[in-house]
């Protein structure tokens, strides 16, 4: 049984993970990160691999009076019914209606969530580079595996998946999608991503915006694309 804390905050996480990820051979690299808490982690990632930073938007849809628990999850623009589990939307009772709805929140917040972060900047590409996509930690995987679906449908020559920390069934499952997985801590017994931090702040958004603006800053530093 895991205790204590692995890692510091999102910063220390981040840079174990960076360390882990620069010795593979990159072509074009860019890092996405799934806000809220992935940016920070992902920030260390991209500076290390010298990569530019982005965002993938994704919304777990929550089942009926279980939020936690994911009927499956929504990209950007990308609702596409691939990405709904329709054993768990039986089984909890999310129909069609119930989806609808779902989805039609999950598309608002996304766009929320593009004006205050993104402020209009541009988006980078995937197609044809190496797409990483960074979490704080993962735990049934239905956010990352929905945003591994919208990069390789958008060209990522590959799609790695970097997290901290995930359970074991869940690197499982998206070792079956992602090109690579890199995961640092793989525990047994997994009561939820926190556990694994000392800090494990809820992040504002002026938190996410500073560590994307300081991204770009870097990027343009380093004269990087």
């Amino acid at each position: 049984m895991f205790s204590g804390s692995a890692f510091a905050d999102r910063v220390d996480a981040g840079r174990r993970l960076a360390d882990a990820l620069a010795p593979i051979a990159l072509e074009r690299p860019v890092v996405y990160a799934l806000p809220r808490g992935g940016v920070p982690v992902a920030a260390e990632v991209a500076a290390r691999v010298d990569a530019p930073l982005d965002l993938v938007l994704v919304r777990k849809l929550g089942a009926p009076g279980q939020p936690e628990l994911a009927v499956g999850a929504v990209v950007d623009d990308l609702a596409s019914e691939d990405l709904i589990n329709r054993d768990i939307a039986a089984a909890t009772g999310a129909d069609a209606r119930y989806l609808a709805s779902a989805k039609a929140a999950a598309l608002r917040e996304i766009a929320r969530r593009r004006e205050v972060y993104l402020q209009g900047r541009a988006r980078i590409d995937p197609a044809g580079r190496d797409a990483i996509v960074v979490d704080d930690g993962v735990a049934t995987g239905a956010s990352m595996l929905a945003a591994v679906h919208a990069l390789k449908h958008r060209g990522a020559r590959r799609v790695i998946v970097a997290t901290p920390v995930a359970p074991p069934e869940t690197v499982a499952r998206l070792e079956a999608q992602a090109d690579m997985v890199v995961c640092l801590l793989r525990p047994d017994w997994f009561s939820g991503i926190g556990a694994f931090y000392r800090d494990f702040h809820q992040l504002e958004d002026d938190e996410v915006r500073a560590a994307l603006d300081q991204a770009v800053a870097r990027a343009q530093r380093r004269g990087a694309d």
